[in-house]
């Protein structure tokens, strides 16, 4: 045996430079070298919604008769959908962000792709390929939109959300399903909710922080449980919505208002009510705190506290507070208004 040992170890000692004992197995391909492209910098591009943003893509040099193609990784069905391709001449846009993108070209050999008036559905993974014949090759890009996650469920109660409902009440709250990322990303900031909503992939989850007897049991870790993928037609549960900044302001007016006074106070000075995600996004953008409840667009009454204290809830944490959603004859609360 010792002598095995000693004779593995003059192998290596007398192993050529470069050369590996952990080779790769015969007839697996090496990952391909970017002989025309340069690999990022940095691969996640942050923004947020309303911004200029710019993915990057550099060549080194310019072959023959290429092109550059650059497509989108839809989360919700997992298809790659062209935007732009470019000879380095010409460019043609294609699909629904075609308005909205453009190549920056600062120099000849810049293909990087600019995205004016960045919108919540633009957040995801990007490509950038170079077509060349038999030496493709492409580099990945990572649109980051700076946000916040909430739960979202309706005036009839918990579960009542199919998929294609969930998606639907998320848009009408200025907001989008949220993907698995963004759903993590807000757990990792305190996220921390017992029931299982949608998200943007079809699959439903709930975020947990605090293990307790309700919500699977004290002996489950802290975590974004699962429930996977479920029937998008028959299955019933909440969603978890996404927001980014906002173009323009979420105020306060204080009265006893029922729903409909509340409507009309926002209309009387050239806004309207609140929706739920621009709430959100007021809270966590501009730090809107105020202890008052106040009607929102969907018929719930909510206020946002970024500075926790005794006399607004009480709970240790910042957060939107939600009175449910009263009767609208209610002349109890003020309003929040939302002026663009």
């Amino acid at each position: 045996m010792h002598r095995l040992l000693l004779l593995g170890c003059l192998w290596l000692l007398a192993a050529p430079p470069g050369s590996s004992i952990f080779q790769r197995p015969t007839g697996t391909p090496a990952p391909l070298r970017l002989q025309y492209l340069l690999e990022p910098l940095h691969p996640t591009v942050h923004t947020q919604r309303g911004a200029t943003a710019t993915l990057p893509c550099v060549l080194r040099a310019l072959p023959h008769n290429y092109r550059v193609k650059w497509s989108k990784v839809e989360p919700s069905n997992y298809r790659e959908n062209i935007i732009i391709i470019t000879n380095g001449l010409f460019h043609k846009n294609y699909g629904p962000l075609s308005p909205r993108v453009r190549l920056r070209h600062s120099h000849r050999y810049d293909a990087s792709l600019t995205i004016t008036d960045v919108a919540l559905e633009d957040e995801g993974r990007y490509r950038c390929q170079l077509v060349n014949g038999l030496e493709d090759e492409s580099i990945s890009l990572t649109l980051h939109l700076e946000g916040v996650v909430f739960p979202y469920q309706p005036s009839n109660g918990r579960y009542k959300f199919n998929y294609h409902e969930a998606k639907r009440a998320c848009e009408q709250q200025d907001s989008r399903l949220a993907t698995y990322q963004q759903l993590y990303k807000a757990w990792t900031e305190g996220l921390d909710w017992c029931n299982a909503g949608w998200i943007l992939d079809g699959t439903v989850h709930y975020p947990i922080i605090n293990s307790r007897e309700p919500c699977g049991g004290r002996l489950l870790l802290p975590g974004v449980r699962t429930y996977g993928a479920r029937d998008k037609q028959k299955d019933r549960f909440d969603a978890f919505c996404f927001t980014s900044a906002l173009q323009g302001r979420v105020y306060f007016i204080r009265g006893h208002l029922n729903f409909k006074e509340a409507g009309q106070a926002c209309r009387n000075h050239g806004a309207a009510m609140a929706k739920v995600g621009q709430l959100y996004s007021a809270w966590k953008f501009s730090q809107l705190d105020r202890c008052d409840g106040g009607w929102l667009a969907d018929g719930s009454v909510r206020y946002p506290i970024t500075t926790p204290r005794e006399r607004c809830g009480g709970l240790p944490d910042p957060g939107v507070r939600s009175f449910g959603f009263p009767s609208k004859e209610m002349r109890t609360y003020g309003t929040y208004c939302f002026q663009g």
